[in-house]
């Protein structure tokens, strides 16, 4: 009766501890053109969690850092438009960076 229940607690606890996986958040950005010079980036989770203070990089074709930041109480990043090819990285930490390619912002 006694290894029933270890089995059987341990059949129902393994379930459990997996569905912390399903509440878990996904970084999103969203980054368009102002018109006037200007991108602006939408950030959060996609559980509806803030992404105010996240770390934000423009960077050139080659990587290097052109723009440097962190979203706004809003969550919002504003910076120039620079010239050439470039990305912005939303980066919340591991597991949670996006990498929004210049070409792919539309006003």
């Amino acid at each position: 009766m006694k290894k029933t229940l270890i089995y059987l607690f341990g059949f129902l606890a393994v379930p459990f501890f997996f569905t912390t996986y399903a509440f878990a958040h996904t970084p999103l950005c969203s980054c368009y053109d102002n018109g006037d010079g200007t991108i602006t980036c939408e950030g959060g989770f996609s559980d509806g969690s803030s992404a105010a203070g996240v770390s934000m990089t423009v960077q050139d074709k080659d990587g290097k850092a052109v723009t440097e930041g962190r979203m706004t109480e809003d969550s919002e990043f504003t910076f120039k438009k620079p010239e050439g090819d470039y990305t912005v990285v939303f980066d919340a930490g591991p597991g949670h960076v996006v990498e929004v390619p210049g070409s792919e912002i539309t006003e």
